[in-house]
């Protein structure tokens, strides 16, 4: 089975056509706007434009109202809600009914019992994230370039795709790969030169190790 990656918090045009060209399954933008990826509305719709339809486009949003999501809505062709908050199987429910548009639970995972959520949100949820928990502090959920336990998700099934991320690079992540069986992964901090600044030569690079992992 192939396995799909997906670049997140992308912020320029340049990296946005490195992800495509790369052959990216999805790109992500953050409408979070603590995160150093963050990107308006306006500004994701025009590096939207360039974004063939196979390619999957990502909302990353925290917690987010009515409003806000209408308005990412409006700008740009929304494939997949990404809510990377606290947001309840009710709420998941109301934004796929309001939008129209397939929801991913992002869960934060340390320790063995963060996964117990998981069974409940494979019942409102069209997609599951696990990413490592966010470090003491940190005003971000994701992004913190912290990989956690993967031995957590060994011999797991799930009902829903799942997605990998936290800490993934080039060079872990087919380790990270053969440890999980994951199908589907994420990289954000993996393939900057700086926080919030994407690196077009990592993303070329960590696409080229997803696509080794297939062949």
């Amino acid at each position: 089975m192939a396995i799909q990656a997906k670049i997140c918090g992308l912020s320029t045009a340049e990296t946005v056509a490195t992800a495509v060209r790369g052959g990216a399954d999805y790109v992500g933008f953050v409408f979070f706007p603590p995160s150093p990826r963050y990107v308006t509305p306006v500004q994701a719709g025009a590096l939207a434009k360039n974004v063939p339809r196979h390619v999957r486009k990502v909302a990353v949003v925290v917690d987010a109202g009515d409003q806000e999501l209408a308005a990412i809505r409006d700008q740009i062709p929304i494939d997949l809600w990404q809510c990377h908050g606290e947001e309840d199987c009710r709420r998941l429910a109301a934004i796929r009914q309001q939008f129209g548009v397939p929801v991913m639970k992002a869960l934060s995972v340390s320790a063995p019992r963060d996964l117990d959520s998981a069974e409940a949100f494979e019942e409102c949820a069209d997609m599951l994230m696990f990413d490592a928990k966010a470090p003491e502090g940190s005003v971000i959920p994701g992004g913190n370039a912290r990989a956690f336990d993967w031995s957590l998700l060994a011999g797991r099934g799930w009902r829903r795709p799942w997605m990998l991320s936290g800490g993934l690079t080039a060079d872990n992540v087919g380790e990270a790969v053969r440890r999980t069986g994951a199908r589907l992964v994420d990289v954000s901090s993996g393939v900057e030169e700086r926080r919030g600044i994407k690196s077009p030569a990592k993303i070329e690079a960590f696409l080229a190790a997803v696509r080794h992992l297939e062949s």
